[in-house]
């Protein structure tokens, strides 16, 4: 028996041409060219509110905002936080998106149970009653949200002028409705993933409904909650429609509506701007680097289970 027989059992395998190189499939390359394309489109609008934030008015001015640089400082940066009264506006931002978040992954995580893991009658029909609230545009519904804005009372602990409009409470309330619907889809879908023997387990050992909600759905739950609350700061520190329409006064606003102070009547400092846009950009930069392995590892388990 020749060695050739010894180390092919099988058929025999064509002998491969020497420095042939193999050729990558026609849709990996294309997929790839796609990405990279996406990406210096994604990337070019930052790159670019960047380069017109380290340029001086009068740079741009004089030579435009698409030319070389004659002159590169910092000083934008540093009139945007002090001419803005960024701080304050920052610390709306959190007392409105920290509470919400919170609010939202709470409330969605046991409603998302009930429907998924108790038998209720009438639980397709309420989870498409949730589903269904992401559907209406928020400019739909501006007009009569905006009137029970002005007839609901609050406590003056809750709004210095004792109604919904006008009031951090009220921002909070609205994206908490608006936000909601998406989260229980999200987490309906996700909870069904786990596998029935762990809940019939817990059965016998006795525990209750709260035991098996809490200590067994929940820490399994975990990076689904932490891809939410990723996606949830984002879309409520960068909400600007309903601070806009749903508050007057701006002190209290969130620190999008913070880049409105620095447009004047008749002109713009767009260097300026640029410049705040990126200092109001970092925290939800800084939320994202922290929960980055648990976002990433949300993401694909909800793409690989249910």
């Amino acid at each position: 028996m020749t060695t050739e027989a010894l180390t092919r059992p099988g058929k025999a395998a064509a002998p491969s041409a020497p420095g042939r190189r193999r050729t990558r499939p026609w849709g990996q390359v294309a997929s790839q060219a796609f990405l990279i394309v996406a990406s210096v489109l994604w990337l070019l609008p930052i790159a670019f509110a960047l380069y017109v934030a380290v340029r001086p008015y009068s740079d741009t001015r004089k030579y435009g905002y698409v030319s070389m640089p004659h002159h590169l400082t910092l000083k934008n940066f540093s009139d945007a936080w002090t001419q803005s009264d960024m701080l304050h506006f920052f610390w709306n931002s959190v007392l409105i998106t920290v509470p919400a978040v919170v609010i939202v992954l709470a409330l969605a995580s046991g409603v998302a149970f009930v429907l998924s893991r108790v038998d209720v009658k009438f639980n397709i029909a309420l989870l498409i009653v949730f589903t269904a609230g992401n559907l209406l545009p928020q400019q739909v519904i501006i007009t009569p949200l905006y009137r029970l804005y002005l007839k609901i009372t609050l406590p003056h602990f809750l709004s210095d002028s004792g109604l919904m409009y006008n009031s951090i409470f009220g921002l909070i309330a609205i994206n908490v409705a608006f936000q909601l619907g998406f989260c229980v889809f999200v987490l309906s879908n996700y909870m069904k993933s786990v596998p029935e023997e762990m809940y019939e387990a817990a059965l016998v050992d006795g525990a209750s409904l709260w035991t098996r909600f809490w200590r067994l759905t929940i820490p399994l739950c975990r990076p689904a909650l932490a891809a939410l609350a990723t996606l949830l700061t984002t879309w409520i520190y960068n909400d600007f429609f309903w601070a806009i329409t749903l508050m007057s006064s701006g002190d209290k606003r969130p620190v999008t509506s913070a880049l409105a102070n620095l447009q004047g009547q008749f002109v713009s400092n767009q260097n300026l701007i640029a410049a705040a846009a990126m200092i109001a950009a970092v925290p939800t930069l800084v939320v994202y680097i922290l929960l980055q392995k648990q976002f990433i590892a949300g993401l694909s388990l909800g793409a690989s289970k249910g």
